[in-house]
């Protein structure tokens, strides 16, 4: 039988607690879960392709998972998915407007592969309102971003703004 390949892409910057519960819930459905960071300069990223790697690397390891690969890229995600064998790509949804976007992205690689199907988890209730744009704004303004991110990642975030600088007046 064939080794049923999945990949988790994003940008994850900063990883958050969404992220986590939709890697620990797509580890399951796949013998090999492939974490792929990916740039994206649209997103004005806080952290750099190799410190986003290291970061979720040191997450996926807290989770104590072995079926978890993390790797970086930065190509058309369905070249990806053809070059790491994958068949699945699991993408995460928290609302009607993450639905709406990711079923056209979805409708175009199908167009791209037909072979590689794409799997939608909604995220755990609790967890529906975080995105990594908005802990980084959070943080930014000297807002506190532990209910969102793990211990770590606050720190590295904190860390982040601590050398950019803190914005607002207030």
């Amino acid at each position: 039988m064939t080794e049923r390949i999945g990949i988790y892409p994003g940008t994850f910057d900063p990883i958050t607690l969404g992220h986590a519960d939709i890697i620990r819930r797509g580890s399951k459905l796949v013998d090999r879960l492939i974490l792929g960071v990916t740039t994206n300069p649209s997103k004005n990223p806080m952290f750099s392709p190799e410190q986003r790697i290291t970061m979720v690397e040191r997450e996926v390891a807290a989770m104590g998972l072995a079926n978890i690969e993390v790797v970086g890229f930065n190509a058309l995600l369905m070249k990806f998915a053809n070059k790491m064998n994958a068949s699945v790509i699991i993408r995460g949804l928290r609302a009607v407007a993450d639905f709406e976007y990711e079923y056209q992205m979805a409708g175009m690689n199908q167009q791209i592969d037909d072979e590689i199907e794409t799997v939608f988890l909604m995220a755990d209730v609790s967890l529906q309102p975080i995105a990594s744009k908005l802990v980084k704004e959070i943080a930014l303004f000297g807002g506190d971003i532990a209910p969102f991110v793990s211990e770590a990642v606050r720190e590295d975030v904190l860390a982040k703004v601590a050398e950019k600088g803190q914005l607002g007046d207030y």
